[in-house]
């Protein structure tokens, strides 16, 4: 990857700066995109994601893009019609980026998804049938399909990747709310919960992302990708606990009591998320691109756990 020159969108997100660390280390020089003003080298204000957004002087001179930048799935949308703010940004600024990408000579896109594309639950591999639900889901769906079908016209080389849950330092959201419960050591009624969830660990996923932008193998596919190390959620508080040196505070409660008083709370979907099964299959990375993730579950959850504990140090300072 030595003196390639690689644009990445969303470099300053979580995910993005593990990306983009993971590239620079093998050799590549990697270009970045910023909402705000930057005084950093090789990075580029941009406009919000959309139909409109220009991407040219950030894409001059580079051999691949990876695209990471989206309008992420959010828990209180306020937005009129969600549906359409999605397409906006995650189906129509996905092609305006493609487009320009082919027009500045840009060889490969490699496009982050997302295992919603699959749907809410189930067990994935890369050959299960899309089945997207909520409008963040159909929008990366219609994204995927749009990236195809100009990569017949164009002869960009597309290459899809589909993650599940992404954790480690940086991480927000529900993963966060749950490692912060566990670091309290506050009672959680999973104890009695029989499910399996996938997740990914940002380094595995950044690893994934640089070989599939190198292998030859990658070109027109898509993959689902994982620690492949599925769990349970009570196992999953159980490495959470243990990466934080505390002890899994777990109580045997039916799991179908907790998803009626989650329903009657309003929280049915959040509660799925803890009680439902949700796999996902590397093989197919395994199998074309002779790929493993080069972390276990247990180095990036101990990684993600020193991170919080940091960030509670500097809190207290």
């Amino acid at each position: 990857m030595n003196g390639q020159r690689i644009l990445v969108t969303g470099a300053t997100g979580f995910v993005g700066q593990r990306v983009c660390s993971q590239l620079e280390n093998l050799g590549a020089v990697v270009i970045k995109t910023s909402r705000a003003p930057s005084s950093e080298p090789n990075t580029f204000q941009v406009q919000a994601l959309g139909p409109h957004t220009q991407w040219r002087e950030a894409l001059q001179g580079c051999t691949s893009v990876v695209h990471l930048a989206a309008r992420v799935h959010v828990m209180n949308e306020n937005a009129v019609d969600p549906l359409f703010e999605f397409r906006q940004a995650n189906t129509e600024g996905t092609l305006q980026l493609a487009r320009q990408a082919v027009q500045c000579g840009v060889k490969r896109m490699v496009f982050i998804s997302s295992i919603k594309v699959n749907g809410e639950a189930g067990e994935f591999t890369a050959s299960s049938i899309p089945n997207p639900i909520d409008p963040y889901g159909i929008s990366k769906y219609e994204a995927e399909q749009q990236l195809l079908e100009l990569s017949r016209q164009s002869g960009l080389e597309v290459v899809i990747l589909r993650p599940p849950l992404v954790y480690g330092p940086g991480v927000g959201a529900n993963f966060l709310k749950l490692l912060s419960v566990v670091a309290r050591g506050t009672p959680l009624p999973l104890g009695a919960v029989n499910n399996q969830r996938s997740l990914v660990y940002v380094g595995n996923l950044a690893n994934a992302i640089a070989t599939c932008l190198n292998h030859s193998n990658a070109v027109g596919k898509t993959y689902l990708v994982s620690d492949n190390s599925d769990v349970s959620t009570p196992q999953l508080v159980r490495e959470m606990a243990l990466a934080l040196g505390r002890k899994a505070n777990l109580i045997n409660i039916s799991p179908w009591l907790i998803e009626v008083v989650a329903a009657l709370l309003g929280k049915r979907a959040a509660a799925q998320r803890l009680l439902g099964n949700l796999t996902v299959s590397p093989q197919a990375l395994h199998e074309d691109l002779d790929w493993e993730p080069p972390y276990s579950m247990q180095v990036g959850m101990k990684e993600t756990a020193d991170w919080y504990m940091q960030q509670v140090q500097l809190k207290l300072r």
